[in-house]
């Protein structure tokens, strides 16, 4: 396991992120998983065991379920608090009442200390909005989010599911006015989905920010199950919940030539595709979750899956999104200033 800088920081986090949304199950949330306790310490102990010191959760994964049991895992093993580095997020909606959701000063505020009861915890590492609020302006939630690093609850802020001129907007606030900024992006990014490298990932890289992965088999389609003469047939998480959107035709055709450089070095089609990940510059870590310990196990050892220059350039050119403007126009504009 290799460790890496999240963003402009000191902080090092494991490359393979520990994800928990199949811990628990609660309301929509059992069409991810409904992992018991004994199974979540089960995965926990393996992935530490692994290497990894990073862990993801987030208020709204199971109603809460997901913290508490994060929480009670740690517990359980005997873990040391200070080796990990939790992160969670907020945003959802939380309850009934008007103000439980968004990103105003009052829910952030009253997240924060409902998702540090549920983890059992004194503070959280990585504090991350979920996604854009269009009622709450960006001061407004930056300066709650601030309150929270200056009071010992948060060590550090990052984002999730914005756009980049969102993020930028939000990055210019922090810097005028002197609040704690955010320093990661949690994003949808994968092999079948590379929307992320037209604005995203420049202005991550230009802007030192991390980032951290979420969904990288794009929804278990990447997991091995899925063919293109099975799609309809195939077993797991796309078979009851057909999310993230996919161009599936294309996608078959990059599973095929992942199911050949798969057969050639004898792994598995998800470890060539969380090892494609690995491979990008921008990526900090890559969140990998499961419902089965083999599962886990697999995606582990994607790490020791090393892709030759022609791999990559083969897997590269296959998943190459279509040229959009301003993209097309601005690299060629630039031709004669490389």
């Amino acid at each position: 396991m290799k460790y890496k800088l999240l963003g402009k920081t000191g902080l090092k986090v494991s490359e393979l992120c520990l994800g928990t949304m199949t811990f628990g199950g609660r309301g929509t949330w059992t069409a991810i998983g409904a992992l018991p306790q004994d199974e979540v310490n089960d995965l926990v102990k393996e992935s530490v065991d692994a290497g990894i010191n990073f862990i993801d959760t987030a208020n709204v994964y199971s109603e809460g379920l997901s913290e508490k049991m994060t929480g009670q895992a740690i517990r359980d093993l005997g873990l040391k608090r200070d080796d990990l580095v939790i992160a969670t997020k907020v945003r959802a909606k939380m309850g009934e009442g008007p103000n439980n959701s968004g990103l105003s000063r009052k829910h952030i505020l009253q997240q924060a200390d409902e998702s540090l009861t549920r983890l059992n915890m004194d503070y959280i590492d990585l504090y991350q909005i979920h996604g854009f609020d269009p009622l709450t302006p960006f001061e407004e939630t930056l300066e709650a989010l601030d309150l929270l690093v200056k009071s010992g609850k948060v060590r550090y802020i990052g984002c999730s599911n914005l756009a980049a001129w969102q993020v930028m907007k939000a990055l210019g606030i922090s810097e005028r006015e002197h609040l704690s900024r955010f320093i990661s992006l949690q994003a949808y990014y994968t092999i079948v989905g590379r929307d992320l490298e037209r604005e995203i990932v420049p202005m991550l890289l230009d802007q030192g920010m991390g980032l951290m992965v979420w969904s990288p088999l794009a929804g278990g389609l990447l997991s091995g199950k899925y063919t293109r003469n099975n799609v309809e047939k195939g077993e797991g998480r796309r078979a009851s919940f057909d999310f993230p959107p996919v161009n599936k035709e294309k996608a078959f055709d990059i599973i095929d030539l992942m199911q050949k450089i798969g057969k050639d070095k004898k792994v598995s089609v998800s470890q060539i595709a969380l090892s494609w990940l690995l491979h990008q510059n921008a990526v900090t870590s890559v969140i990998i979750g499961a419902k089965k310990q083999d599962q886990l196990t697999d995606n582990l050892n994607s790490v020791n899956v090393k892709l030759s220059e022609d791999e990559l350039r083969s897997l590269n050119e296959i998943s190459r999104p279509a040229p959009e403007y301003p993209g097309w126009m601005l690299e060629r504009q630039s031709a004669d200033r490389r």
